[in-house]
């Protein structure tokens, strides 16, 4: 009986607190650049430079598409990679292979876990 109380309170007096949700504004961004401009002059007016500034509309990321950098670290991936592939080799290999095998599954495994997480 509590808990039906509490609901219908809680449904009755729901839409006093409803959040005022808006459409996502248009964010344009935009920066000032000074121009210049040479104004030809005559034999009795001589020439002169025009100088005002500009509204120019930039993208708001701060980078152009043509500066992607690839900032993606694998450290993680290929240290990881390089436990198990050293584990595999180590648990497969008998005798004298293990001295090239493990260094060798290690390196490989390396490797694949460098693609794996994202290098």
């Amino acid at each position: 009986m509590v808990k039906f109380i509490y609901l219908t309170f809680l449904f009755c007096f729901m839409p006093l607190l409803q959040v005022n949700a808006s459409t996502p504004k248009s964010v344009t961004c935009t920066r000032t650049e000074y121009r210049e401009e040479y104004i030809p002059g005559t034999k009795s007016s001589p020439g002169y430079v025009k100088s005002y500034e500009v509204e120019v509309v930039i993208p708001c990321s701060g980078e152009s598409k043509a500066e992607k950098i690839d900032d993606n670290d694998c450290s993680e991936g290929s240290f990881i990679g390089g436990l198990l592939g050293a584990g595999v080799a180590l648990s497969t290999s008998r005798g004298k292979d293990r001295f090239w095998a493990v260094p060798a599954g290690g390196t490989a495994g390396a490797l694949i876990g460098c693609q794996v997480d994202g290098g």
